[in-house]
């Protein structure tokens, strides 16, 4: 005689936006599994430096955090790691319990992990590929994260060694493109975009940052970048215009004092859009494909 026994994984209720809501694992790319406890990974990208891809990447997970979701970012870009200096953990270092996994530090809610944080701010990181790859993985899978919503991996710039062993390697339920609205930032964009298309990673939209420049003298706004560019790739490509972003000496200064603009200034019109984008992101995310596996659940036969 046998007894049939369903397992089935039940996510917790998180009050995001106001509004209770449930936020699942989704699906990610190949036959790779989510990591553990973490539901959804989202990587940052883009396919040029300065384009503020590093704060835009701990203001969309701070907005995220507001909300009322878990969650964590990791500090994937090896060679320049910035969100130590932008979190306020300069000088801290991860703990490690059993000599063989990292404790993630906490600043404003989140969760983080970084090579920043074991090498010092001014010493070069002058690894070969593999070496860099290596850190990437122990990183994103010897952080014991806990039970996240969210972990957004904030990239190095270009489609190179870091990028390729994410796809390979880490379960991404998406990505995000940022980018600057003028030609030479897009036409890296659209590379960075379809090497995602390309290892089958799902790109949730696309963040038009330094749309405009912002006066501090007049608050008048001036597109010195050009017009449009964010829209255009989106439009090119199918995928949706989460938002854009000013170029503010504002959102600058936040960041560079370890307290970015969604936790320095909250009530903020920067804030706001760094908030209203977030939301978008999450709701492009809830419309993908959810992660099945746990949906029927598992059969144990445990015998009498």
């Amino acid at each position: 005689m046998s007894l049939l026994t369903s397992h089935l994984t039940v996510n917790p209720i998180t009050n995001y936006g106001n509004r209770m809501t449930r936020v699942v694992t989704h699906a990610v790319q190949g036959n790779l599994t989510p990591l553990p406890n973490v539901r959804n990974v989202i990587a940052v990208a883009s396919g040029k430096g300065g384009v503020g891809k590093s704060t835009t990447a701990v203001n969309l997970a701070l907005a995220l955090a507001r909300d009322g979701a878990r969650v964590g970012i990791l500090d994937a870009d090896v060679y320049g790691p910035s969100q130590p200096r932008m979190l306020g953990l300069l000088g801290r270092s991860p703990e490690s319990r059993d000599g063989k996994t990292f404790e993630p530090l906490v600043a404003h809610g989140l969760e983080t992990n970084s090579i920043g944080f074991l090498v010092e701010e001014e010493r070069p990181v002058i690894w070969r590929g593999p070496m860099v790859t290596q850190a990437l993985q122990q990183l994103a899978f010897q952080t014991n994260w806990h039970d996240l919503d969210y972990l957004i991996v904030d990239l190095p710039p270009g489609t190179g060694d870091i990028q390729l062993t994410l796809t390979q390697k880490v379960p991404l339920a998406g990505a995000v493109i940022v980018t600057t609205p003028q030609d030479i930032a897009l036409a890296d964009a659209r590379k960075g975009l379809k090497m995602f298309e390309k290892v089958g990673v799902a790109v949730l939209g696309v963040i038009e940052n330094m749309s405009t420049f912002i006066c501090p003298c007049c608050q008048k706004e001036t597109a010195i970048f050009g017009e449009g560019g964010g829209e255009r790739l989106a439009a090119e490509t199918g995928v949706p215009l989460l938002g854009r972003l000013p170029l503010h000496a504002q959102i600058r200064e936040e960041a560079d004092g370890g307290r970015p603009t969604v936790v320095a200034a909250p009530d903020s019109v920067l804030a706001e859009r760094y908030q209203s984008i977030a939301r978008r992101l999450a709701e492009v995310l809830a419309a993908r494909p959810k992660d099945q596996r746990g949906i029927f659940g598992s059969i144990v036969v445990e015998k009498k």
